[in-house]
């Protein structure tokens, strides 16, 4: 059994620092809300008190927070892991930030002797809940060797992309299908209530044919049904798809589908629905068309 350490334990960090732990390892948990450190250390995982103590008393430390300068702060900030770090850890990012700050990132560990993977994943909170998750990784294939067994305790569809950053752009790509498919779905949805078919009954007609989408099944459900809670809430739908965005100016390419399916969610944080979960882009759709998924 490993020591590890779990940073960042919110709504995707905690069930996977969870499914860690179940799997009887030593879990050094660290998160600035202090109820989920608690919550994981009542259940055996090892309670620490910043980022630097995790670091110093794991091997292999996994990090799950909201976006780049958390990233940036939880690794090389005050108390941050890099100043409890020893010399042949490894460092595992499983947020979504940018791949070029991630590659910065892998460098300045690596000048400590410590490696580093990259492996967002995709499948919300239900797969984080469930070990399900898609988990796209980006590092040297020794240490994703070493890590798999651990990715396999959180994942099911676990892929080496490539070198340090490749996970991160992959999963920028899944985020441009999941902005764009959300997008599609909600103007499907819709077109079928306005015209004065059953949304509900489209959307199993949907499920069975060309159309059909792990999204559609999910999300859908959630339009029709107005469940809004969130699984991956619109402010981080919003940061992938800004990402997205500047990846392709970056590039010198237009992301066209990408940038609508952005502004729509913009119009719907800007009614102050930032927290809801992504599948209430259709908010947007539905104040353009007077008319509501579910009629």
């Amino acid at each position: 059994m490993a020591n590890l350490g779990f940073i960042g334990l919110g709504i995707m960090g905690k069930p996977m620092a969870g499914h860690l732990l179940d799997a009887g390892h030593t879990v050094h948990v660290y998160d600035v809300v202090a109820d989920s450190v608690k919550e994981l250390a009542a259940k055996g995982a090892v309670a620490c008190s910043n980022s630097k103590e995790v670091a110093q008393k794991s091997d292999i430390i996994f990090t799950m927070v909201p976006d780049t300068p958390d990233v940036e702060a939880v690794l090389f900030g005050k108390d941050g892991v890099a100043e409890g770090v020893k010399s042949g850890a490894i460092v595992v990012d499983m947020s979504s930030v940018s791949p070029l700050a991630t590659k910065e990132f892998a460098k300045k560990l690596a000048d400590k002797g410590v490696k580093m993977l990259d492996a967002p994943v995709s499948g919300g909170q239900v797969g984080a809940q469930n070990a399900t998750l898609s988990i796209m990784v980006g590092g040297e294939s020794k240490v994703f060797e070493q890590i798999k067994p651990y990715f396999e305790l959180m994942g099911k569809n676990i892929v080496l992309i490539g070198g340090n950053g490749d996970g991160q752009t992959c999963k920028v790509a899944n985020q441009i299908v999941v902005g764009e498919t959300l997008m599609a779905i909600s103007e499907a949805l819709l077109f079928a209530s306005k015209a004065g078919a059953d949304p509900g009954k489209v959307r199993e007609a949907l499920l069975g044919g060309f159309a059909q989408s792990r999204i559609l099944d999910v999300h859908g459900k959630r339009m029709i049904e107005r469940t809004f809670a969130p699984g991956f809430r619109i402010r981080h739908q919003q940061k992938d798809l800004n990402l997205a965005l500047q990846g392709a100016r970056a590039l010198g390419m237009s992301l066209p589908g990408a940038s609508i399916a952005q502004e729509l969610l913009n119009a719907v944080a800007a009614e102050g629905n930032i927290d809801l979960d992504h599948s209430a882009m259709v908010l947007a759709l539905e104040k353009l068309a007077n008319h509501k998924v579910s009629g």
